[in-house]
């Protein structure tokens, strides 16, 4: 038995290679084996920070007996969900036909042909009370591959077909309105735990595309997104100690959390605190929450050459045996005696993207230079490694060592979406660039997509092992904790049509949520990304440029970033308070760069008689520009 795993990119694969199990990587190989030998592949899904894979790692794939029992029935295949996501995608949608209880680790059972007739989640050695031994599923899938096949290939078939009916289903309609905007902001707030914040029963997750919607979906529901984000922050699901967010809590209080930390949860939560201290009076917690959770991402999850690390793992090691959560309930001075728990270092370009653009608006919203400049950083370390000289990109990374992944349509969006709000931190037109040629290289994948219509595709194409074998899934529109790859790049085409980029933009954005607005506005638990999209294009469209000039920031004639004079400062921080669709400080060679670029709203921008200027205008036309903080007040409530 070859160790096969040894030399994976994946840390969740490299902490399975000293398992008896015989596995194989993800590849050809495996189902070619499969084939060869006339027996199923079982697929067992996970990531390197998750608990229960941790525990069925150490319980199931290190029992001798059960290895032996895979080796001579199965070809084993490990897969780190984080890096192929779309094989996950495509196997969590037929598990979805034998469980409700989706989840990781996710196991399946495949034909060699990859079609899957059977899976679950965790299975231990020995039987749970609801949960059956590991050994015994194997025993009976073994059974039923070698007496009663014909069932496995009907059940196959049927999964197959049911999956790609919901692949062409039609969930497209007009764009809602705002009374339709509003309806779907209702549904949620009808399920809003009023006692705890959040939505449902136990276990509950922070959904934070759902409360991004809400958060701009009118002041009512934005106060139940305060409610949420103090009751959160306040709560076990937020470490006290070094600020960032758990994954989810197994209670409706928010306490005892699943102590894995995510950059997922942590930038959208971060973005949505932005995006609260932004409209009305600011409560003054979030000001708290936002330095939390930047001071977590910055001192825990930026890797040392720039960018951010997957997740933080829930365990640690004390006293020689490894704790779920043992390292977190400590306080920072029993901390300082411990290793920490484990990062996950892959350099994932869609998940730092959500980051980029967190930290970017935090830094601008708080004024905390440190979060522009790690934002700066991932950016800079993204585009120099993760986007090759075809355009395509780079999914995931791990200490300069590329994954043979291909990048799927979420790292497309989510990154051109982080640079879009880098660039209006920043003042630096480059970023929008890349990110307007991202968006470019999606919409001119999709237009040369046959098989489906399409308003975005990831440029390079799908997963070639699942497209051999004719189960290339398409990008899921629905949402979990992240917005979906198609939200994703709607929301950073709007973007750069509010920067303006062109009127091309917005339609791009508004044709890709028509292909959803058949069925988000009726499930908004589950699009809540996208129907913050949807609630930003019907809403005004708001934009503030604050243009300083040279002399006063302190900037060469290639546009630096040294702070502006003391007497721009109140006007600045004016700028920073107000709510609007898009708010982009700029010097003046900076703002002349964009209109260079071609992002028509900084087209004769100057700064006035020497001082710090804005211009606030709605769709294009603007007031007349002003100086003073006062000035500036005035025209947001006239």
């Amino acid at each position: 038995m070859g160790n096969r795993l040894a030399t994976a990119l994946s840390p969740y694969l490299r902490a399975h290679a000293d398992n008896p199990v015989d596995w194989y990587p993800w590849g050809d190989a495996a189902f070619e084996e499969a084939r060869r030998r006339d027996v199923p592949v079982m697929i067992s899904i996970g990531y390197a920070t998750c608990h229960w894979c941790h525990v069925m790692a150490r319980e199931s794939f290190s029992d001798a007996s059960i290895a032996a029992l895979l080796e001579e029935h199965f070809v084993s295949i490990k897969v780190d969900r984080e890096e192929h996501r779309e094989v996950d995608a495509s196997y969590l949608a037929a598990a979805s036909a034998f469980t409700k209880q989706l989840g990781w680790p996710l196991t399946v059972f495949a034909r060699p042909d990859g079609r899957a007739f059977y899976a679950g989640t965790y299975f231990p050695p020995r039987a749970h009370p609801g949960i059956p031994a590991f050994r015994d599923v194997l025993d009976a899938v073994a059974e039923a591959w070698r007496e009663r096949r014909d069932e496995l290939d009907r059940t196959a078939e049927a999964v197959g077909e049911a999956i790609a009916a919901a692949s062409v289903a039609r969930m497209d309609g007009d764009l809602p309105a705002r009374a339709a905007i509003e309806a779907a902001a209702a549904l949620l707030a009808a399920d809003e735990d009023a006692v705890h914040g959040g939505f449902g029963s136990a276990p509950k997750f922070p959904v934070a595309p759902v409360l991004g919607f809400l958060a701009v979906a009118g002041s009512d529901h934005r106060e139940l997104v305060v409610r949420t984000m103090r009751k959160m922050g306040a709560s076990p699901l937020r470490d006290p100690v070094e600020g960032g967010f758990f994954r989810y809590a197994t209670r409706a209080d928010w306490s005892e959390p699943h102590y894995e930390r995510m950059l997922t949860d942590n930038a959208l939560l971060l973005e949505v605190a932005a995006d609260l201290a932004t409209a009305g009076d600011r409560p003054a917690f979030l000001d708290d929450l936002g330095a939390g959770v930047v001071s977590f991402l910055v001192e825990r999850m930026q890797l040392p050459e720039g960018g951010f690390a997957a997740a933080q793992d829930s365990e640690s090691v004390i006293d020689g045996r490894r704790d779920e959560g043992g390292y977190y309930r400590r306080d920072a001075a029993g901390r300082a005696e411990l290793e920490p728990p484990a990062l996950d270092a892959k350099l994932l370009t869609g998940w730092n993207g959500l980051a980029i653009g967190a930290l970017a608006r935090a830094g601008q919203v708080f004024e905390d230079d440190r979060a522009i400049a790690a934002a700066r950083r991932a950016a800079d370390r993204l585009l120099a490694e993760h986007r090759r000289a075809d355009g395509t990109l780079v999914r995931a990374s791990l200490a300069g060592r590329a994954s043979s992944a291909p990048a799927t349509l979420e790292d497309t969006g989510m990154f051109a979406g982080g640079l879009v709000r880098l660039a209006a931190a920043t003042g630096e037109a480059g970023y929008a660039v890349a990110a307007r040629e991202l968006v470019d290289a999606a919409a001119e994948a999709a237009r040369k997509e046959t098989s489906r219509a399409a308003v975005f595709a990831a440029p390079g194409g799908g997963d070639p092992v699942l497209a051999a074998r004719g189960l290339g899934f398409a990008d899921e529109p629905a949402e979990g904790a992240a917005p979906s790859g198609l939200t994703a790049c709607a929301d950073a085409a709007w973007r750069l049509a509010a920067l303006g980029a062109g009127d091309r933009y917005r339609e791009l954005a508004e044709a890709a949520m028509r292909s959803v607005a058949g069925i988000a506005p009726t499930r908004p638990i589950a699009f809540g990304g996208a129907l913050g999209v949807m609630a930003r294009l019907v809403a005004p469209l708001v934009q503030l440029v604050v243009v300083v000039p040279d002399a006063a920031a302190g900037t060469s004639s290639d546009g630096g970033d040294a702070p502006p004079l003391a007497s721009a400062t109140e006007l600045l921080a004016e700028a920073r308070r107000q709510a609007a669709s898009v708010t982009a400080i700029v010097t003046e060679t900076q703002a002349a760069a964009f209109a260079d670029a071609g992002f028509e709203l900084f087209e004769a921008r100057p700064a006035r008689d020497g001082t710090a200027t804005a211009y606030r205008c709605r769709s294009f036309v603007c007031a007349l520009p002003v100086t003073t903080a006062a000035e500036l007040r005035d025209l947001a409530v006239g």
